[in-house]
C-alpha cells in the first residue's frame, strides 16, 4: 500500500475577482521513506498541495488518503515545515524546539530528553539556552526541523524551507537536513523553486504545469551509491543530464 494517494485531486476558490481553478486532476502516489520533490512555475498550485495533504484545506473534488485512509484534517502523521522558521524569539531554542510536543500535551520527560538529544546531534548542543536572534538562519533552520520531527510524523512537509538563505548556507543546510532526514527515514514532499536542490535531494522530481496545476512530468532520480549526499550528487555527471530534461519541461510549461 503507498503511503500517500492523491487521487484527481482539483480545487476551486473564490475571490473578488472570480473563481480560480488552483488545482485540476493533479494525481501522485507517494511510497514510504519515499521523498519527493516538486518544481513548477509560479503559482501552479504546489504550496496548495502541501495545505491539502496537510488537511489545512479540502479539495473541491477527488481524495488524499494517508496509509490508505482519508485525510479529513490535520493529523500528528503529516509534519509540516514552512518557508520561514517562525520560532518565537522569546522562548529559548530548547522551548522553540519542544512546541508542537506542548501543543500535543506530549512534552513528557522522556520526550524533553530526546529533543536535547537531537539538538545535540545536529549541531545545536550548548544553545539550548540561547535565543533565536542569537542563531544563524542555518542554525534556526535546524531547530525548526527539529521542532517538526520532535511530534514524530510519518510525512515530512516542506515547503521552500531553504528560500530565505544564502547560497553558501543554503548548501551547508541542505546538506544537513538530507542527512538527519535519512537517519529518521521519513517520507517526505518537498516544494522548491530550484531545480538542483530538487535533483540533489530527491528519489524522484515531479514537475507540475501552470495554473491550473497537474502532474506534466517525472523524472526518477538515481546517482547510484557513490552519490549519498547532496554535494555528491551535484557532482556526478549525471547531474547536468537530469537538469537540463526538467529545465526543458519548465520551459515548455511556461508557453
Amino acid at each position: 500500500m503507498p503511503k500517500l494517494e492523491i487521487k484527481n485531486v482539483s480545487l476551486r476558490y473564490h475571490t473578488i475577482e472570480g473563481e480560480i481553478e488552483a488545482l485540476k486532476d493533479f494525481n501522485l502516489t507517494v511510497e514510504k521513506q519515499e521523498f519527493i520533490s516538486i518544481v513548477g512555475p509560479s503559482g501552479c498550485g504546489k504550496s496548495t498541495l502541501l495545505s491539502l495533504v496537510a488537511g489545512l484545506i479540502q479539495p473541491t473534488s477527488g481524495e488524499i488518503k494517508l496509509d490508505g485512509s482519508p485525510i479529513a484534517g490535520t493529523t500528528q502523521k503529516v509534519g509540516y515545515m514552512l518557508q520561514q522558521d517562525y520560532l518565537f524569539e522569546w522562548r529559548t531554542i530548547l522551548d522553540n524546539a519542544l512546541l508542537g510536543l506542548e501543543v500535543m500535551r506530549k512534552k513528557t520527560s522522556e520526550n524533553v530528553e530526546r529533543v536535547k538529544q537531537m539538538l545535540v546531534d545536529y549541531g545545536l548542543g550548548g544553545f539550548e539556552h540561547n535565543y533565536p536572534q542569537q542563531l544563524s538562519g542555518g542554525m534556526r533552520q535546524r531547530v525548526a526541523l527539529i521542532r517538526t520531527l520532535a511530534v514524530e510524523p510519518e510525512v515530512l512537509l516542506l515547503d521552500e524551507p531553504f528560500s530565505a538563505l544564502d547560497y553558501q548556507t543554503r548548501l551547508a543546510v541542505g546538506e544537513d537536513v538530507s542527512r538527519i532526514l535519512c537517519q529518521h527515514q521519513k517520507t517526505i514532499i518537498m516544494v522548491t523553486h530550484d531545480i538542483s536542490e530538487a535533483i540533489s535531494m530527491a528519489n524522484r522530481v515531479i514537475v507540475m504545469t501552470p495554473r491550473p496545476g497537474r502532474v506534466q512530468s517525472e523524472h526518477i532520480i538515481d546517482f547510484g551509491p557513490s552519490y549519498d549526499t547532496p554535494l555528491k550528487r551535484r557532482e556526478s555527471p549525471l547531474f547536468r543530464e537530469y537538469f537540463s530534461a526538467i529545465w526543458k519541461e519548465l520551459n515548455r510549461s511556461d508557453q
